[in-house]
């Protein structure tokens, strides 16, 4: 509300009285006149007999446009007779420089028949109750204006508000609880926990947000939050037990982990208009491009969840200004969905990087298809066979190996497609740091390993180009890293690897297996060029 809406709406009812007052014996109501703090003589535009009042707007030190003010005539101005001029007063209040103030004055020509507005006329006695009524309904419609924003919206008009945003009040119906946010001794410094913060039980049977903001300060182990249960738990499935809540679904970075100590209950009295603006707020800074909020809420609609994010901000991970990484975990299948997500939410000029523990498997294969297949035809096998070994990777859990054998026999599903053979297989990881370290320590360990102890100007330089180094180099890229070692012979058994490298005989033959890291998961990366067709 700028400083000339204000004046349009908050009129006090005296002010009000002395506007009809003044109108009624022929005065001029309202002039505008811009205040300059260089001067302080205003000249009016007509000859004026003498001045009734003077709004307008002074500094305040709680609101930056200023607030509404009534000045005083022969304490903050004077009226000067001969220069028809209103003079501003040395130490007095005065407008705020650059605003408009408002002058009622009686002119000197005026023919209006009534001349009598003192206390008790019948002049004044009409203009009073006429102005009660005009005042009333200048205060219904600042309530109007007010009722259409979220910090002064209040009960029934703040629903509305909100509801744009998709936030709808929660009732005493949904049940309320405190959650302890424990600190990761390996971190220092204040921890916010933003409002809106989703937890959940273990196994997300239910789920709650925090109702108010909290800060972790420094040296500070643990610390409480209100929590009230989401809007798909309302009633007795918000209700659990002492120390089932401990998913903490957005990462925080500095918070090990969380529980309640005290079982949930239904809420006593509905959400409070504060709390509500608060919620209603988080809604719109999730709305918000490439916040870290925003892509974390990308990942998690994407049925993701984020582990870690790697951003100028966090000091986990030395990143360039501009980029964000995140660790994220997600089914294979689901990966692509996960990306597009957070780059449809990335604002224009952000680079935005999502890692994730893959393994990423690229076979060569050569297979026979009927003579004069078309080269239509050709496509078309090559996207069937593509698709029958995807199905195959898709079954596969995290950590799951699988045998050269199990992907001819995919191949084979395809009908038509005889005698596949897979004569080449590489593999990449994917690079995605060590979670939870510091990337730049890690740096300094691996540079300091080689280097003199006693030697200080080696130590030195060594800390310095370190330090020094290109900031992506620092921080995981998602970039995939060949790892052919993954690629290993089999025993007898055919399902166990052998512990050593597969040779080119044994790919050939089928006889080989791809045994993923602990906790990665095997993808596939192929495309209709790594298949070579001969026809029979």
């Amino acid at each position: 509300m700028n400083t000339d809406t204000v004046n349009l709406i908050e009129r006090p009812y005296p002010e009000i009285v002395d506007d009809l007052l003044t109108a009624l014996v022929g005065g001029v109501v309202n002039e505008p006149i811009i205040f300059d703090v260089k001067a302080d003589l205003y000249p009016l535009a007509q000859p004026a007999r003498d001045v009734r009042g003077v709004t307008g707007t002074i500094d305040a030190e709680d609101k930056p446009d200023g607030v509404h003010h009534t000045f005083l005539k022969q304490v903050d101005f004077i009226f000067d007779p001969d220069k028809s001029a209103v003079v501003w007063q040395d130490g007095a209040k005065k407008p705020k420089d650059e605003t408009t103030f408002y002058v009622d004055y009686f002119l000197t020509t005026s023919r209006s028949p009534l001349t009598d507005i003192n206390v008790g006329s019948v002049t004044r006695t009409l203009s009073e109750a006429i102005g009660r009524e005009i005042t009333m309904v200048y205060q219904q419609i600042n309530l109007a204006y007010l009722s259409g924003f979220i910090d002064t919206a209040k009960g029934k008009a703040l629903d509305f508000v909100v509801s744009i945003l998709g936030v709808t009040r929660k009732t005493k119906e949904f049940a309320v609880g405190q959650v302890t946010f424990f600190r990761d001794p390996s971190i220092e410094g204040n921890i916010t926990i933003p409002q809106g913060t989703e937890v959940s039980t273990t196994k997300g049977e239910a789920v709650f947000e925090t109702t108010e903001p909290r800060t972790l300060q420094r040296g500070q182990a643990r610390i409480d939050a209100p929590i009230r249960a989401g809007l798909k738990f309302k009633g007795d499935d918000g209700k659990v037990e002492a120390g089932k809540i401990t998913n903490l679904t957005q990462v925080i970075a500095g918070i090990s982990r969380i529980t309640n100590f005290d079982p949930t209950v239904l809420a006593a009295e509905d959400e409070s208009d504060e709390d509500l603006r608060l919620r209603a707020k988080a809604a719109v800074h999730g709305l918000g491009k490439a916040t870290i909020l925003a892509l974390t809420k990308a990942v998690s609609d994407s049925r993701g969840k984020v582990k870690e994010i790697s951003d100028p901000n966090t000091g986990i991970g030395r990143v360039t200004p501009g980029t964000v990484t995140l660790f994220v975990e997600t089914e294979p299948a689901r990966f692509q969905g996960v990306e597009a997500a957070v780059n449809d939410t990335r604002a224009a000029g952000v680079l935005a990087t999502v890692v994730a523990r893959f393994v990423f498997v690229k076979p060569r294969i050569v297979a026979k298809i009927p003579s004069g297949t078309t080269a239509a035809g050709k496509n078309k096998f090559a996207g069937e066979i593509i698709t029958a070994l995807q199905q195959h990777f898709e079954k596969l859990g995290a950590a799951k190996p699988v045998t050269g054998n199990a992907l001819l026999e995919a191949i084979t599903t395809v009908k038509g497609v005889t005698e596949p053979t897979i004569v080449d297989v590489r593999t990449s990881r994917a690079d995605v740091g060590q979670p939870g370290t510091n990337p730049l320590v890690e740096a300094l360990v691996v540079k300091l390993a080689n280097v003199n102890p006693s030697d200080t100007d080696a130590l030195r330089k060594a800390v310095k180009e370190t330090i020094d180094a290109e900031a992506p180099a620092q921080a995981p890229g998602g970039r995939p890293d060949p790892d052919r070692s993954l690629v290993q012979g089999v025993d007898t058994s055919g399902l166990r690897a052998s512990g050593t490298r597969a040779t080119d005989g044994e790919i050939e033959t089928g006889k080989f297996i791809i045994v993923p890291p602990a906790e990665f998961s095997l993808v596939l990366d192929m495309e209709p060029a790594d298949i070579v067709f001969s026809e029979s």
